[in-house]
């Protein structure tokens, strides 16, 4: 069992080949811009400034490799959808992200990040079929759950599978806060129990 207490950066890369050349296997972590991604990452960690937090969308643009009791490794891909760049940068940064989805031999699971304040987006629907049209393993972890009454929350995250009307998706979903620790003590013990 692993307490998440030996955690380290490893590094930054701008493509799949540049990744880290052990054979440590990885969880992706993505999600649209201002998702709460690095805060949710932080959270798994238990480092409060590891994944760099920012009020401005689209801080991630790079692989963030942080390895985690000399194990195995949480991955930090660049989100998708940031309002504030050109629809030419946003294409760029998400490219990196497929290069590595599409290519990364070490790529044990996703996490897909999802506002569970909104009903299925675009944006994310996309994102979602490109997915299982690839065959990729993935989770949606359902973020900002402080935001919505509790007594609603696994309604709405069953009505939004329901309405996303995917049977190829995985059915375990977290739902999961930053803020208020709600959580992530099941996302670590679901990736203690994936590691092959």
């Amino acid at each position: 069992m692993f307490n998440f207490s030996n955690v380290s950066f490893k590094k930054s890369s701008s493509n799949e080949n540049e990744c880290p050349k052990d054979n440590f296997q990885e969880f992706a972590i993505i999600g649209r811009s201002n998702v709460g991604k690095s805060s949710l990452i932080n959270s798994i960690l238990n480092k409060k400034n590891i994944a760099k937090t920012s009020k401005t969308p689209g801080k991630t643009q790079l692989i963030n490799h942080y390895l985690v009791e000399n194990n195995f490794y949480i991955v930090d891909l660049p989100g998708y959808g940031y309002a504030k760049l050109s629809k030419k940068e946003s294409e760029k940064i998400l490219n990196i992200s497929f290069d590595y989805i599409l290519n990364r031999e070490n790529l044990l699971q996703i996490f897909l990040l999802i506002d569970i304040r909104h009903k299925p987006l675009e944006i994310d629907i996309d994102f979602i079929e490109f997915l299982i049209s690839e065959k990729k393993i993935f989770n949606i972890i359902f973020t900002k759950a402080d935001k919505l009454k509790k007594i609603n929350l696994d309604k709405h995250c069953e009505d939004y599978f329901k309405l996303l009307n995917k049977p190829a998706i995985n059915s375990t979903y977290f739902i999961c806060s930053s803020t208020k620790n709600i959580g992530i003590s099941e996302i670590r013990k679901y990736i203690q129990k994936s590691i092959v």
